[in-house]
């Protein structure tokens, strides 16, 4: 009989030295097959957001399925240009002048927060062919206070120009509006979004070339509404004649990466506590910052099980803790804790606080093999400093 397919990746990701970052290419391709089927059958084109996940040593892989990356600023832009070079397209608060001299050489388009930056950069932007944009904010929020911190449509978000502050006529020079709104929702609050952009810019629309819908869309996910999806990319495209763009980055990489770390110690305050050789501070950012509790293999919410264990880190930083979990038998030292969802938001957001070492790279093929893509030591860490 042959062995379960995860019974064999506990097995290779057991063997691994820790911590590190495990990227699954088959739950990888499953996503980008999902993505591709949207882009067939709705005419979008949909980008790789690098602020989430920029495993370049995929990025031909994603190429395949993906048209293009998107970018937050010049080192995204270049990375994007030099290892999947497709459309590159990159927006920022804020552009250098010396940054917008390389930017429009290697990217499609270019999207501005303020008419005033736009200003500034439109003769070199033409110059080039660049084609432009404008980020809007369609003071529309879908997020009821769970992502607070990343909603662009909050009060005195900085992110995106109110209709109170466009000109009665757009610029001849910007072909495109852009708004980004959304973080890990569904078609439904797309669909609500889009018909508040739509109200208050739509008077503007028989000048564009492309809308571009942000991110923030959790496409990949179970539940996720695709076909409600498509059919507003359908109606844009066929209402407007427009292309039409969007810039997942979780959907690509959405519970295909894991991190693996060990237990190095146990103590006990009130609770037994594990020690890890992985950090949330460190290494899952996300978990203090959002906050967030990232899903374990076999473990489950406190008092659950019989065992529960509060699960920290071998950093000094006293709130470094991942969360409560409890276990159906003992943890001991020395055993391997699997945490799931780890390639989004975590390799490009990880730090050395504490000179504490960044976790291996691996890649899981489809063929039960690991590659070790990368592994970081002292030089990391030092080179980094002054």
């Amino acid at each position: 009989m042959k062995t379960p397919y995860w019974l064999t990746k506990m097995d290779v990701l057991q063997k691994l030295q820790t911590p590190c970052y495990v990227v699954d290419e088959a739950k990888l391709i499953k996503n980008l097959e999902l993505l591709k089927y949207v882009q067939e059958e709705s005419g979008c084109h949909i980008l790789l957001a690098q602020k989430c996940f920029s495993m370049f040593r995929l990025y031909p892989l994603m190429g395949k399925y993906l048209a293009g990356t998107t970018a937050s600023g010049i080192f995204e832009a270049k990375l994007g240009y030099e290892e999947m070079g497709k459309e590159n397209h990159v927006f920022a608060p804020a552009f250098k002048k010396e940054d917008m001299a390389e930017l429009v050489k290697i990217c499609d388009h270019i999207i501005f927060n303020s008419f005033r930056q736009f200003e500034l950069h439109k003769d070199v932007c033409k110059a080039a062919g660049v084609s432009v944009g404008i980020r809007v904010n369609p003071e529309c929020s879908t997020q009821e206070g769970e992502h607070a911190i990343y909603d662009p449509c909050a009060y005195g978000s900085r992110l995106g120009v109110t209709l109170a502050n466009f000109p009665e006529e757009l610029p001849a020079e910007i072909e495109g509006l852009h708004f980004h709104t959304l973080c890990e929702q569904n078609a439904d609050d797309l669909i609500t979004t889009f018909k508040a952009f739509e109200t208050k810019f739509g008077k503007y629309f028989d000048k564009l070339k492309w809308i571009n819908l942000g991110g923030g869309h959790h496409i990949t996910r179970e539940d996720y509404q695709v076909q409600d999806l498509i059919d507003l990319v359908k109606y844009i495209r066929s209402t407007y004649k427009v292309e039409v763009y969007l810039e997942p980055g979780e959907a690509v990489a959405l519970n295909a990466g894991y991190l693996v770390t060990e237990v190095l110690d146990i103590v006990h305050n009130g609770l037994d506590i594990l020690i890890l050789d992985a950090s949330a501070a460190c290494h899952m950012p996300d978990v203090l910052e959002m906050p967030y509790r990232p899903p374990l293999r076999n473990g489950y919410l406190p008092e659950e099980k019989p065992y529960t264990y509060r699960l920290s880190s071998m950093t000094c930083l006293a709130g470094d803790v991942v969360g409560e979990y409890s276990f159906e038998k003992p943890v001991e030292i020395g055993d391997k804790l699997i945490f799931e969802d780890m390639a989004i938001y975590s390799m490009v957001k990880n730090n050395t606080f504490n000179g504490m070492p960044l976790p291996d790279i691996v890649l899981l093929k489809q063929d039960g093999t690991t590659e070790l893509v990368r592994r970081f030591g002292y030089n990391d860490f030092k080179g980094r400093l002054s």
